[in-house]
């Protein structure tokens, strides 16, 4: 290796042109390192007055603990070359290590920002340990790196004069010939990144879509496993189960109960007007439930119909199926209190004699016509 070749620039260069660049370098060099300790300084002492904005400020002190020192002592060093009289090439040459350096720094502070970032925010949404977010924060984290890091990587070949058109049309294409390959996969994966970002239900949650019911026990990458009422596991498809109407029942504040109770229409009028304040202190002695109304519906010849409505105040099927169960016992006990009849109209047929020989003289007129 012909090292005077890499030399021969500076050989112009005088003893007082390197001890001033030397100077620049360590000057630099220190500024900076002053400059990065007292602003970690700062940071901290941020963090420990506990201000609303404590989360971004944890997060740029840990991401300043990235700072290279080799990085620094790059910069000092160019800051000190940029001093002396080069010729161009070495000046277009400072130029690129100018762009490369800076930029793998910055890209340094991106990539811990993004993994730090992302990492905090799905610690502070994730409520169960199975949820899906583990796995939706490595693959954000993980796409959101590299994209940072090619990124760079075609800036620094742009910068450095290589023709990277072709190399970025040959990615397009590339990543589309493989989008179409797997895009049922890639369909579900973001689904799955969807839901752990969104959240329209958990691990845990009881959820209902079309023609399927039961309870969330995993959300993976492609599908979601949901133990059925009756028992067995159903497996979905991610995408495909977006594309339905999630009803998701554990989140309700509480229930709405709403049925009618039917009484025989021979009822008295006087009778039927005790039966709404009966029925509305039925449902005010049941724990956990909040009445709402008690009104006769409607008049038929079949049943008098009062429809009956009350909240049960949490969202457990058990309460709701036990609160309904009382009331009605209690509909039953009321009605027997107050004599009301609850049964349905009997409905009898009643056939006179005289019509039916008159419907049968025509037949024996038939059978006695001669042939």
């Amino acid at each position: 290796m012909n090292i005077q070749r890499y030399l021969a620039p500076f050989s112009n260069v005088d003893g007082e042109e390197l001890l001033l660049a030397a100077g620049a370098t360590a000057v630099t060099f220190a500024a900076i390192y002053a400059f990065l300790r007292l602003l970690r300084r700062r940071l901290c002492r941020h963090d420990e007055a506990g201000r609303s904005d404590r989360p971004m400020v944890q997060l740029m002190k840990e991401t300043l603990n990235r700072t290279s020192i080799l990085a620094v002592l790059a910069i000092s060093l160019l800051v000190g070359l940029k001093t002396l009289e080069l010729t161009p090439l070495w000046e277009e040459r400072l130029g690129h290590l100018w762009f490369i350096v800076l930029g793998l720094q910055l890209v340094m502070y991106l990539d811990r920002a993004a993994t730090l970032g992302a990492r905090r925010y799905f610690r502070n949404h994730s409520e169960t340990p199975d949820s899906p977010t583990t796995v939706a924060n490595t693959l954000m984290v993980w796409a959101m790196k590299t994209t940072v890091w090619v990124v760079f990587l075609l800036a620094a070949l742009s910068n450095l004069g290589i023709n990277v058109s072709a190399l970025v049309a040959s990615l397009g294409i590339g990543g589309i010939a493989v989008a179409l390959a797997v895009q049922n996969v890639l369909g579900d994966l973001f689904a799955s990144l969807s839901i752990a970002v969104d959240k329209p239900f958990e691990v845990g949650d009881a959820i209902a879509i079309t023609n399927v019911s039961g309870t969330v026990e995993h959300v993976g990458l492609k599908t979601t496993r949901i133990r059925s009422d009756s028992g067995e596991q159903i497996v979905i498809g991610n995408a495909e189960l977006l594309k339905n109407v999630v009803r998701n029942y554990k989140r309700m504040q509480n229930r709405r109960v709403q049925f009618s109770l039917r009484l025989n229409p021979s009822t008295p009028a006087a009778l039927a007007a005790k039966v709404p304040d009966a029925l509305m202190a039925v449902v005010n002695r049941q724990p956990d439930v909040r009445a709402d109304r008690v009104h006769l519906k409607s008049v038929t010849q079949d049943a008098l119909e009062f429809e009956l409505v009350f909240y049960v105040l949490n969202s457990s099927y058990l309460n709701y199926m036990n609160a309904q169960q009382a009331v009605l016992l209690g509909a039953l006990e009321v009605f027997n209190e107050l004599g009301v009849d609850a049964s349905a109209p009997i409905r009898r047929l009643q056939f006179e004699q005289g019509a039916a020989n008159e419907m049968m003289q025509p037949d024996r007129r038939q059978q006695a016509r001669p042939h």
